[in-house]
C-alpha cells in the first residue's frame, strides 16, 4: 500500500470512562506513515470521562481533549473536527476498538475508491448470555434488514456505513455533522455526501467490534431512539427513504390491528401477529451463530429490537 497520510481521529465521549482507555488506545497503535492525532470531544459526564481524557492526554502528546457542553454526539464530533490537522478524519466511537491495520487500510481503500467516506463492519459482540444474542440479531437480516455494514457483503457504494473515515474537504463541504439530531446523524451525514455527488464506500475488510446492549430495558430505549430519529431525518430528506425502513413500523401496525380485531372477536386478524411470531421463531431457530441452548433468548430479542423501532417510527420527534 502507499504510504499513509495524516490522519485526525474523531470521538466524542459522555460517560465513557471505563471504556475510553482501550479506544484510546486502539486508536494509538495504529500503524501508519503520516501524523496521527486523536481529539476526543468531552461530554458533561456522571462518570470520571472528562478525568480519564486528560490523563491519557498528558500521557501521550497526540492526544488532545476539547469540550462538548451540549453532551450531544455530533456536537462533540463537530468540535473535535473544528481542531483536527489532518486531510483524512477518522470517526471513532469511545465504545469501540479499531482492530491493527484499520486506519491504513481506510485510508487506502479512500485513496483508490475514490470516496468521500469508506467504512465496513458492525461486529456487534456480546459480553453477556443477553448480549451475545442481542449481537447474533444485530448480524442478521431478519434483526436489521440489508444494511451491509452490519453483516458484510460485497465491497462498493452504499447509503451509509459504521463510523467512517472521510476526506476531510469533503465532509467540511458539506457542513459536518448535523447537531439538530440526537441518533441517526451518520446516515443523515452520508446522504448530504450523496447527494452533493460523493461516494460512500462499503469495504467489508475494515471490521469493528462493538458492544451491544445488555439489558432489554435499554436495548428498548436505544431502538425506539433509532425510530424517532430515522423517521425525522425521513422527514427532511424524503428521497433518502429506503424500503427496509419502513418494515418495522409496517410490523407495528399489522400486528396492534391484528390484536385489536382479534380481541374484538375478528379472529381472522390475529394471521399478523401469528404470522410476525411464527417469523420471529423460525429466525430464531435458524441463528446459527448463537448455540441452540441459546436461540430462545431471540425470541424476546427480535420484537424488542423490531417493535420499538417501529413505535419510535411512529410516534417521531415531538419536541424537535
Amino acid at each position: 500500500m502507499d504510504p499513509t497520510p495524516g490522519i485526525s481521529a474523531v470521538m466524542a465521549a459522555r460517560d465513557d470512562a471505563a471504556h475510553l482507555g482501550a479506544a484510546v488506545a486502539s486508536v494509538l497503535s495504529q500503524d501508519v506513515d503520516g501524523d496521527l492525532e486523536l481529539i476526543v470531544a468531552v461530554g458533561p459526564s456522571a462518570d470520571d470521562t472528562e478525568a480519564v481524557a486528560r490523563d491519557l492526554a498528558a500521557r501521550d502528546t497526540r492526544v488532545r481533549v476539547v469540550a462538548n457542553p451540549t453532551g450531544r454526539t455530533a456536537a462533540g464530533l463537530n468540535a473535535a473536527i473544528a481542531a483536527a490537522t489532518a486531510p483524512i478524519l477518522a470517526r471513532v466511537d469511545a465504545h469501540c476498538e479499531l482492530p491493527a491495520g484499520y486506519l491504513r487500510r481506510a485510508a487506502h481503500t479512500l485513496a483508490t475508491s475514490g470516496a468521500a467516506n469508506v467504512g465496513g463492519v458492525q461486529a456487534a459482540e456480546g459480553a453477556s448470555p443477553f448480549g451475545r444474542a442481542v449481537a447474533a440479531a444485530m448480524s442478521s437480516r431478519f434483526g436489521v434488514g440489508d444494511a451491509r455494514f452490519h453483516y458484510g457483503g460485497e465491497p462498493g457504494p452504499v447509503d451509509t456505513v459504521y463510523l467512517g473515515v472521510f476526506d476531510a474537504e469533503a465532509l467540511r463541504s458539506v457542513g459536518g455533522y448535523d447537531e439538530s439530531l440526537v441518533r441517526n446523524q451518520d446516515y443523515e451525514l452520508n446522504w448530504r455526501l450523496r447527494d452533493h455527488g460523493h461516494v460512500v464506500w462499503f469495504d467489508p475488510e475494515l471490521v469493528v467490534r462493538y458492544r451491544p446492549r445488555d439489558r432489554i430495558g435499554r436495548l428498548a430505549r436505544q431502538y425506539f431512539q433509532y425510530g424517532q430519529w430515522k423517521r425525522e431525518v425521513l422527514r427532511r430528506h424524503p428521497r433518502s427513504v429506503r424500503a427496509r425502513q419502513l418494515v418495522a413500523p409496517l410490523t407495528v401496525v399489522g400486528v396492534t390491528a391484528g390484536l385489536i380485531g382479534g380481541a374484538a372477536g375478528r379472529r381472522t386478524m390475529l394471521l399478523a401477529p401469528a404470522t410476525y411470531a411464527l417469523a420471529v421463531a423460525a429466525a430464531a431457530g435458524a441463528t446459527s451463530s448463537l448455540p441452540p441452548r441459546q436461540r430462545p433468548r431471540l425470541l424476546a430479542v427480535y420484537p424488542t429490537m423490531h417493535l420499538s423501532w417501529g413505535v419510535g417510527f411512529l410516534v417521531g420527534v415531538r419536541d424537535r
